[in-house]
C-alpha cells in the first residue's frame, strides 16, 4: 500500500478550500491510501468545520493568522508521519479526475533515470484553459532569479524548479532536502525547494498535460499595479504577498551565485527610480515633452 499524505495551508476561504477538498474524494486508486494534514492559519469563516465534515479524519493545525503559504505549509508537513509521498496542494486548486494517478505513475516512470525525481502538476485557468502553474526554467546564467514558466507536454519535462501548487514530493527526496523552509514569509519557498533539490542530486520534473485547474493570481492592487503610486508599490512589495526584503534576501543569498546582493538590491531601485520617473513623466505637459 502507498501513503499519501496531502499538505495544505488555508485562510478565510471556505468555499475555495471545499472545492479543492472535494476534488481529492476518488483520487485514491486501491493500492493508495490519502491522509490530509491542514493548516488553517486563523479561519474566521468555519473553514476547519467544513473541511472535517468532508474529510471526517483530517488532521488540522492550527495557525494564528500570520503564517501565510510558507509557514503554513511548513506546519502541516511538520505533522506528516509514515508516509511513502507527500502532496503539496493549494486549496484554490480543482483537481481533475486521475490527478494524483497520473502523478504517481509519472513518478514510477522516473524511477531510475539517474535522480531522485519530485513531481510537478501543471494546471491551467478555468476559464481560458491557459496554463497558470507548472514547472520553471532559469531564462540564463547571467539571470539566476529569473525564471521562465514551461507549458507541459506529452512527455515529462525536465525543469529548474516549480510553483508549489501541486507537488508528488516522494520521501527519499524529503530525506535528502527536508522541508519547505518556513523561515519565508509566504512565496519562493517553493522555487527554493526544488532548487535546494536540485543542488542535491534529485531532479525535478513536470508530468504530461495539466492536471487541474487553479487561476493565476491579479496583479491589481499589488506591488505590479502600475495604477498605484510608486510609493504604495514600494509599500506593497515589502509585505509578505510581495517581495520581502528578508525573504528576498534568503533566496538571493542561496540561489544567485557571488553577485547575490546586486540581484537582491535590483528589483527595489528598479520599482522606486523608475516608477518615480514614470510619474514625472505624467506631471510634464505633453505641450513641453520632446
Amino acid at each position: 500500500m502507498t501513503s499519501v499524505v496531502v499538505v495544505m495551508a488555508c485562510h478565510n476561504r471556505r468555499d475555495t478550500t471545499v472545492r479543492c477538498l472535494r476534488s481529492l474524494v476518488g483520487q485514491c486508486p486501491p493500492e493508495v491510501s490519502l491522509r490530509i494534514v491542514l493548516t488553517d492559519d486563523g479561519s474566521t469563516d468555519g473553514t476547519a468545520a467544513a473541511a472535517r465534515a468532508i474529510w471526517p479524519g483530517i488532521h488540522v493545525m492550527q495557525g494564528d493568522g500570520a503564517l501565510f503559504w510558507a509557514k503554513g505549509m511548513a506546519l502541516a508537513a511538520s505533522a506528516a508521519v509514515d508516509y511513502d509521498f507527500l502532496l503539496w496542494l493549494n486549496d484554490d486548486v480543482v483537481l481533475d479526475p486521475g490527478a494524483l494517478t497520473r502523478l504517481l505513475a509519472t513518478h514510477r516512470a522516473l524511477v531510475g533515470s539517474g535522480q531522485d525525481p519530485l513531481v510537478a502538476g501543471a494546471l491551467r485557468d478555468p476559464l481560458t484553459g491557459a496554463v497558470t502553474y507548472s514547472g520553471v526554467v532559469r531564462q540564463s546564467l547571467l539571470r539566476p532569479t529569473r525564471f521562465t514558466r514551461v507549458a507541459p507536454a506529452h512527455r515529462p519535462l525536465l525543469v529548474d524548479t516549480m510553483n508549489g501548487n501541486l507537488v508528488l514530493v516522494p520521501r527519499s527526496v524529503v530525506e535528502r532536502v527536508g522541508q519547505i523552509d518556513g523561515k519565508f514569509e509566504h512565496g519562493m519557498a517553493d522555487f527554493d525547494y526544488g532548487l535546494r533539490a536540485r543542488a542535491l542530486d534529485c531532479a525535478v520534473w513536470v508530468a504530461p498535460g495539466t492536471l487541474g485547474t487553479c487561476a493565476g493570481n491579479s496583479v491589481a492592487g499589488s506591488y505590479m499595479d502600475l495604477t498605484l503610486s510608486v510609493w504604495e508599490r514600494l509599500r506593497l512589495m515589502r509585505t509578505p504577498k510581495g517581495l520581502p526584503p528578508r525573504s528576498w534576501l534568503r533566496f538571493t543569498r542561496r540561489h544567485a551565485g557571488p553577485l547575490w546582493p546586486a540581484y537582491w538590491l535590483w528589483p527595489y531601485l528598479r520599482l522606486a527610480v523608475g516608477g518615480m520617473l514614470v510619474q514625472s513623466r505624467r506631471r510634464v505637459p505633453r505641450s513641453a515633452r520632446a
